[in-house]
Formats: C-alpha cells, sequence, structure tokens
C-alpha cells in the first residue's frame, strides 16, 4: 500500500508536467530529480522495516546530488522522512516554477499520497517493532488446529444423516 501511494503521487506528478518546448529542460531534470528522490524515499522505508542482515538497497543514480546532503541523510536515523520533505519541496519548487502546472488543489492529492504512504510505512514499522507476543501465537494455532478438526468432525456427521 506504501509503494502504492507513492506510486500514485510520482505518476501525477508526471502527469503534471508542463508540456510546453520553452521548459522542456525544467521539466527534464525536474523528472529525473523526482524519480532519484523517490528511488531513495522506497529504498530507505524497506532499509527501515527490513529484518534482513544487510539493508544495502540500490537507488537510482544518487551522483547529481550534493555530498554533503547525502551525507546528511547518511548519518540520520529520519531517512525517510527527510527524503519525504525534499520531494515535497521539490515538487512545491516546480510549481512555483512553472514546472507543474496544475491547479494548487489538484496538486494537494500529491502531498496526500505520500503523506498517507508515510504514514502506512509507520504502521509497519509498528508491526515489525512489536511482535506477537509467543504464548498468544501458541493459543492462536492450537485454536485454528481445534476449529479445523471440529469443523472435519461436524461436517462429517451432519452429512452422515
Amino acid at each position: 500500500q506504501m509503494r502504492g501511494e507513492w506510486y500514485h503521487a510520482f505518476s501525477s506528478c508526471m502527469a503534471f508536467c508542463d508540456s510546453s518546448p520553452e521548459n522542456f529542460d525544467n521539466v527534464v531534470c525536474f523528472q529525473h530529480t523526482l524519480v532519484r528522490l523517490i528511488s531513495m524515499l522506497y529504498g530507505a522505508a524497506l532499509s527501515e522495516i527490513s529484518e534482513m542482515r544487510s539493508n544495502a538497497f540500490e537507488f537510482i543514480d544518487l551522483d547529481d546530488f550534493d555530498a554533503n546532503s547525502l551525507e546528511f541523510l547518511e548519518n540520520s536515523c529520519n531517512k525517510c522522512e527527510i527524503t519525504l520533505q525534499w520531494v515535497q519541496r521539490l515538487v512545491v519548487e516546480a510549481h512555483n516554477a512553472g514546472v507543474v502546472k496544475i491547479a494548487p488543489p489538484l496538486l494537494t492529492r500529491v502531498f496526500n499520497q505520500l503523506g498517507n504512504g508515510i504514514v502506512l510505512l509507520h504502521n509497519a514499522q509498528k508491526l515489525n517493532d512489536f511482535p506477537m507476543p509467543f504464548p498468544l501465537s501458541q493459543i492462536i494455532i492450537f485454536m485454528l488446529v481445534l476449529h479445523w478438526l471440529l469443523t472435519a468432525f461436524v461436517t462429517a456427521t451432519a452429512v452422515g444423516n
């Protein structure tokens, strides 16, 4: 769901871009930067909720970003929130520059989808940080097996009549 929200925000930004030839270079620069930032955002989200030993996810071409900004991001404990702010700032600057030409009420949908994605990420983190207690999981397994056996028994006796 998180990926879907961010994908829809990304695709909306791409669709809202100005199509005039005189703004072509600015639009291409915006689109390439947005692709890289969304890649960074999704990779940071995966690394936050992943339980793998290695959280080294590949990003799309980080060469164009400022080294100080990338170092700041690397040393931060809130990589997703920082990257999300960078994405939002990029969209606002593109809108102000006329690269993204859309009415503000429609542009708020992009920000809403970005926000929904980060909320879903935090919900996934809660599930990851607070696992189900072992006794509760054992009781659930026992009840499922009991239900399975009783269903078979009740069905066999009911069909026999």
